[in-house]
């Protein structure tokens, strides 16, 4: 007897996350990656969930469920979606210029004519003009990790260029995802923290997540992070605070509640209310529809010359799927998010070593961890075919 289309869908699944889960172990072990865990969520259910090495290497203690990992850049979605809600409140519209909210920014230099021209639109799409990075002064222990505070980001501002023409291309930018954090607190009223904890992580029960320093209560399950340098491993500092850049990067979470908030994503019509109360289906699909091209920038979404840069999200697609998701990279921390909509399936994989600095280059497809997080991709083109 032939097997029917939903088994050999399983079938192809199951071969896929076999030889996933292969690959990632065998990975691990030849770059001295010190701990990761991966998961797979479809249809609302976590189907796979590994643990492997370990979260603390000189106490020996290993990774699992608990173990809470920093996500950076993958805050940057939650950062969206809070800007989403506040679109749907009527509270701003995403082709509003960013000084309207943020009038320091008038401040900035800018050979390409009038920052009141420079939309919320443009920010969450990476295409503002704004610079990468967010903190120049990093080259000595005793620097702080971020700033701590807004006044020491205005106090740069006089001294800073819009980089290229605003919507002309994708320029991946750290500070316009802080500039959209104080867009959150001045409407709200809030702490970026705060709201986001209020607004996202509490009505979905992400109820180990949080920002920056680790409560007392969880520290036993926060994982160091390391660095691959010279070919030996070396911790990196532990539980470091991003200060003002909170809704850049600051956000810290076990992988149970990442797959919370995947499913999320995923959505689930049985599920519609509660999701809904979050964010509108339609608003966050309206999320994933590309705005720019950011294939020529390797550093970000699935690093390849067809990604697309969404609002707060990266879109690209294969032959036949079409993928979405965010990835992170921080203090030895690597997170990877990728979903498949269609599929209704996604992955989350996070690394508590970095076996080398990130390039924009087509060589960062080739990091351990870049290849084992291109491997999952494999997993929605199993259920596609």
């Amino acid at each position: 007897m032939t097997a029917t289309p939903a088994a050999a869908d399983e079938a192809r699944f199951d071969k896929a996350l076999h030889d996933f889960r292969e690959l990632h172990r065998a990975e691990m072990r030849r770059s001295n990656i010190a701990g990761s865990s991966f998961y797979v969520v479809r249809d609302g259910r976590t189907v796979a969930a590994d643990h492997l090495g370990a979260q603390d290497t000189d106490a020996h203690v290993p990774v699992d469920a608990r173990t809470i990992y920093h996500w950076a850049s993958i805050t940057k979605t939650m950062t969206g979606i809070a800007i989403m809600q506040l679109r749907d409140r009527g509270l701003l519209s995403l082709d509003d210029p960013i000084v309207k909210y943020v009038p320091e920014l008038a401040a900035m230099h800018n050979p390409y004519g009038d920052t009141g021209a420079i939309t919320l639109r443009q920010l969450m799409s990476h295409s503002a003009g704004f610079r990468s990075g967010t903190w120049p002064w990093r080259a000595r222990d005793w620097q702080p990790f971020e700033p701590a505070g807004w006044s020491q980001l205005v106090a740069m501002l006089p001294y800073t260029a819009v980089e290229f023409k605003p919507g002309s291309r994708f320029g991946y930018s750290n500070p316009a995802i802080v500039y959209l954090g104080q867009v959150i607190e001045r409407l709200s009223g809030e702490d970026y923290e705060v709201y986001i904890d209020k607004n996202i992580l509490k009505p979905l029960a992400m109820h180990a997540s949080y920002f920056d320093r680790t409560p007392p209560h969880l520290l036993p399950h926060r994982s160091h992070s390391y660095f691959i340098r010279d070919g030996k491993r070396v911790a990196a500092p532990f539980d470091v605070d991003s200060g003002v850049t909170v809704s850049n990067g600051g956000l810290n979470a076990p992988m149970p509640d990442m797959a919370k908030y995947l499913a999320f994503l995923l959505g689930d019509p049985a599920r519609a209310t509660d999701y809904d109360r979050v964010l509108n289906r339609s608003s966050l699909e309206e999320m994933w529809r590309p705005q720019i091209s950011a294939g020529d920038d390797f550093t970000q979404g699935r690093m390849a010359t067809t990604t697309q840069s969404g609002l707060s999200f990266f879109i690209d697609r294969s032959a036949a799927v079409g993928f979405v998701g965010h990835n992170g990279d921080q203090n030895g921390f690597r997170a990877y998010l990728s979903f498949c909509p269609d599929q209704r399936a996604g992955s989350l994989l996070a690394f508590n070593t970095e076996t080398r600095g990130v390039q924009n280059s087509a060589a960062n497809r080739d990091t351990a961890e870049s290849r084992i997080a291109l491997a999952t991709d494999r997993l929605c083109e199993a259920l596609a075919e």
